[in-house]
């Protein structure tokens, strides 16, 4: 377990606590953003992957209550799942050289009162470690992108992020069902700074791998990042992983 000023972050021991994070993902995917979420459990976000994933948490330091989660998919517990959640949206072949030590995460979540920088650079912290611990050199995830005015804010955001944080051209992979966009000289006239969120991502080293999904359970445009533990800034790196 770590410690930060207000907060607490742990991997998930038994099934008890990752049934926090599930309600927590549920509270903000179907609550909050809604999500038309296909649970097995009322009130809980489960799906297949669960199983296969450690489950990162964030707790409130005085009230003890899940304030952030984020699951991470292993490489040998994406061949013992059969495939990654990101491969239900994303072609990935471009990316098998990465895959013997690429980490998938998933279900990126923080409680509306938390979402500060503390809980998410908590996360990132615990993340990097846990990389290293596993001799892991990638994370691949996805940034959703609520939909709104029919998607175009979503396109003005991929518009802008195409032109500055892309990955070099061999990693970059395709969606299975794309977001569907305007034409490039109407794009242009679109264009929208990202959410604080993934300008957050960007500042850690975060790349683009490709256009994005369309995501029509969440309602989102899920836009497919990168981060390579050698891209973290240096201060990131020396905190986390001591090199």
């Amino acid at each position: 377990m770590m410690n930060y000023p207000g907060f607490t972050v742990a991997w998930a021991r038994h099934v008890d606590e990752v049934r926090q994070a599930q309600r927590l993902r549920f509270e903000v995917f179907a609550g909050e953003l809604g999500a038309r979420l296909r649970t097995p459990l009322p009130n809980h976000d489960v799906d297949r992957y669960d199983d296969f994933c450690e489950h990162l948490l964030v707790r409130h330091g005085e009230s003890g209550e899940v304030v952030g989660t984020y699951r991470a998919l292993t490489p040998a517990q994406a061949r013992r799942a059969g495939t990654t959640y990101a491969e239900t949206e994303f072609d990935l072949a471009p990316l098998a050289s990465l895959r013997p030590r690429m980490l998938e995460l998933g279900r990126s979540c923080v409680h509306p009162q938390h979402r500060q920088g503390a809980v998410v650079l908590a996360l990132w912290g615990a993340l990097a470690q846990f990389m290293a611990t596993n001799e892991l050199d990638t994370m691949i995830g996805c940034a959703s992108i609520p939909l709104m005015q029919d998607g175009l804010d979503a396109a003005g955001i991929w518009n802008r992020v195409r032109r500055t944080h892309m990955t070099p051209p061999a990693w970059r992979i395709a969606p299975r069902r794309p977001l569907p966009l305007p034409r490039d000289d109407h794009l242009v006239a679109l264009d929208a700074d990202p959410p604080a969120l993934i300008r957050a991502y960007f500042r850690l080293g975060a790349r683009v791998l490709g256009p994005p999904a369309l995501d029509p359970h969440f309602n989102t445009a899920d836009l497919p990042l990168m981060v390579r533990l050698a891209d973290l800034p240096a201060r990131y790196r020396r905190s986390v992983t001591g090199a």
